[in-house]
């Protein structure tokens, strides 16, 4: 049970302070500033790790990750290019070079996968969206903690039958987004965040 302080047993005082450094240090660094070396195996461990422990209804586990290792890159190269001449066969080659390109980018990447159709179907879509959220962010925290950036990324070529089926994806199941991981070469000074008072409200109007 949780002390009067609210804190599981036994946790350091100093965890809020802690939890809070962590959450604010972590930023968007654009995978193309992302570095070698990226987590090795017991960094990567932690890292999954981190991911199943966030909120999941039921425990439908309706997330799943997959890595992309370097020999795999282009093949994710050309999947790239074919989703942007789905969309443009008139795309210059300029155009599709730097599709392809971005294939290359970041020591660890990692595609997210959400499961619609698993365990339950009256836990819909967005409420597995939300999970997958959930441990994402638990994701990106673990690897800020470990020294590393990180960034995700999405764009039209998730939902390509090229991409779909590189990845061997089934009709019920989603990719969001890309997770790319490694060593930040620069950094931009951290974007204005807003405050607790633009994002919470109260029924009824008063706080």
């Amino acid at each position: 049970m949780p002390d009067h302080t609210g804190n599981p047993p036994n946790a350091p005082s100093s965890w809020p302070e802690a939890a809070h450094d962590l959450i604010h240090t972590r930023q968007t660094i654009l995978p193309k500033r992302l570095l070698a070396p990226g987590p090795d195996a017991a960094q990567l461990h932690a890292i999954v790790s981190a991911a199943a422990a966030a909120p999941d209804h039921d425990q439908l586990h309706p997330w799943r990750f997959i890595t992309v290792p370097d020999a795999q890159r282009p093949a994710l190269a050309d999947s790239f290019a074919q989703a942007l001449l789905e969309r443009d066969a008139q795309a210059t080659p300029e155009q599709v070079a730097q599709a392809r390109e971005k294939a290359f980018r970041a020591p660890l990447l990692m595609l997210l996968v959400v499961d619609a159709a698993c365990g339950d179907a009256d836990i819909d879509l967005h409420e597995r969206l939300i999970s997958a959220g959930c441990a994402v962010q638990n994701m990106l925290l673990m690897a800020t903690a470990q020294g590393f950036g990180s960034a995700l990324t999405s764009g039209k070529a998730l939902k390509s039958t090229a991409l779909r089926q590189l990845f061997g994806l089934q009709a019920h199941e989603h990719a969001p987004c890309f997770i790319s991981i490694g060593t930040a070469h620069t950094r931009k000074p951290a974007k204005p965040r807003p405050s607790p008072e633009q994002l919470l409200s109260s029924l009824g109007g008063a706080v």
